[in-house]
């Protein structure tokens, strides 16, 4: 049995390296401008060739984004979920790419000259809309629906704030309306190079800190019997989770579900070991990402459908189905701590009748 779980694991990683690489290889050569492999590889090595750049330069900054935002939303919704301990939580769905967006859309309108400390700033937004849903949330522990309900609030206020800027006609805007409107299709090797070291940066932190993750499923009091700083634990991995979410926000915009739905897959297929779970989730983000971006360029075409639209398509009856099917939320009446019943995560078991 142990040995048929190992086959598993390492099978759904072997699978979704090589769905990865079909789809990358789709993704190149889908569009208006299309060669054969051979031009194209010939093109990027050997001699000039004009279709061959436009690829290079549209294309391929393109589908590495789309790769590079699946991961680091995916990897910040395992660790948002391991913190909170709510198989709901989502970075999207909670407020925190919401409002690393509205800071990153101020940097674009306003101070277009600090393009790259966007990041940066993305991040503080980030931060401070994270520590206005969990202050907000917290009463006695996280309740997992008063988390979500906030998140909701933020979310749409955040959202509010910056659809004023995508409402906006001037030129001056323009960068902030396509930030805001998760538009892609125009990125370059510049937005690249600032996604990647940031996003390769936050992956690695969070695979250093996945093993800690797990301890996030027990009870506080046995956490700290283990001699570990609970609070600051929860602290550590959210600024990692935050860092990830926000990254993307400022270069790719605003994307829901893809840290709800990829988390639940790969706990379906690896197990719920983050030292697996983060590494696979990453995977299997930038899949599912470049899936959504590909079929929005197929789908419509000649017309274009934002990733972030596919998404919201995706997982709005995703996270329906959760609601439905997953019992995440119990009273526990306890003496140990207060007298009054709390609300806590107990089991994330599905309805089998």
């Amino acid at each position: 049995m142990v040995i048929d779980m190992k086959c598993k694991k390492i099978l759904s990683f072997v699978i979704i390296l090589i769905l990865l690489a079909v789809l990358f290889v789709v993704a190149v050569n889908s569009g208006s401008v299309k060669v054969s492999y051979g031009e194209l590889l010939k093109g990027i090595f050997i001699e000039h060739n004009d279709n061959v750049n436009i690829i290079l330069d549209l294309r391929f900054p393109r589908i590495l984004i789309a790769m590079l935002s699946g991961a680091a939303l995916a990897v910040s919704g395992v660790l948002f979920q391991a913190v909170l301990k709510n198989p709901l939580a989502d970075p999207g769905i909670i407020g925190i790419s919401s409002g690393a967006g509205f800071v990153s859309a101020i940097i674009i309108a306003f101070f277009p000259t600090w393009f790259l400390f966007t990041p940066i700033f993305s991040f503080l937004g980030g931060m401070v809309a994270c520590v206005i849903v969990y202050s907000l949330s917290y009463k006695n522990g996280f309740s997992p629906l008063r988390i979500i309900l906030v998140g909701i609030a933020i979310n749409a206020v955040f959202s509010g704030l910056s659809s004023g800027f995508g409402s906006m006609s001037s030129q001056n805007y323009q960068g902030a309306s396509e930030l805001i409107n998760a538009n892609i299709s125009m990125k370059t090797w510049n937005d690249v190079k600032l996604l990647g070291v940031y996003v390769v940066i936050g992956l690695v932190l969070a695979f250093v800190i996945s093993g800690k993750c797990n301890l996030l499923a027990l009870e506080d009091k046995t956490v700290r019997g283990l001699g570990v700083n609970v609070n600051g634990l929860r602290v550590v991995i959210s600024i990692v989770a935050v860092l990830l979410a926000s990254i993307t926000t400022a270069v790719a915009g605003a994307i829901s579900f893809v840290g709800l739905i990829v988390p639940h897959m790969g706990r379906l297929l690896v197990g719920s070991e983050h030292k697996l779970l983060v590494p696979f989730s990453a995977l299997l983000g930038a899949f599912v990402m470049l899936l959504a971006d590909t079929v929005g360029r197929l789908i419509a075409y000649p017309y274009e459908i934002s990733p972030a639209i596919i998404m919201s398509v995706v997982g709005g009856p995703f996270f329906i189905f959760l609601l439905k099917n997953f019992r995440c939320i119990m009273f526990v009446n306890t003496k140990k701590h207060i007298n009054s019943p709390t609300l806590r995560i107990c089991s994330i078991s599905v309805k089998t009748s």
